[in-house]
């Protein structure tokens, strides 16, 4: 079982940043890909960005050159930058660890972003 916390939401005016955590409970980087969801009112949950075991990144297109995706092994911390945030990047942000060959899937509970001036 794994344990994952997410922090750092608020309320940001358009043009801002944040930077959201994700602690996960135990060392699991080098196994999970570790993705951030995002789901706005009304809306369906959306992928906005994922690192792989191996390191490797991707995002949604409406958030490339604005979001990063980092980690930090040694404090087991998911990050994701955000900058030049929106009015439409205002959501719930959802921290996912995903190990799919082995069937587990784990979810924070979320914390929410709010960007309006």
């Amino acid at each position: 079982q794994v344990q994952l916390v997410e922090s750092g939401g608020g309320l940001v005016q358009p043009g801002g940043s944040l930077r959201l955590s994700c602690v996960a409970s135990r060392s699991i980087f080098g196994f999970f890909n570790m993705r951030w969801y995002r789901q706005a009112p009304g809306k369906e949950r959306e992928l906005v960005a994922v690192i792989t075991s191996g390191g490797s990144t991707k995002y949604t297109d409406p958030v490339k050159g604005r979001f990063t995706i980092s980690r930090d092994n040694a404090q087991n911390t998911v990050y994701l930058q955000m900058y030049n945030l929106k009015p439409e990047d205002t959501a719930v942000y959802y921290c996912n660890a995903i190990r799919e060959a082995y069937k587990q899937d784990y979810w924070g509970q979320g914390t929410q972003v709010t960007v309006s001036s």
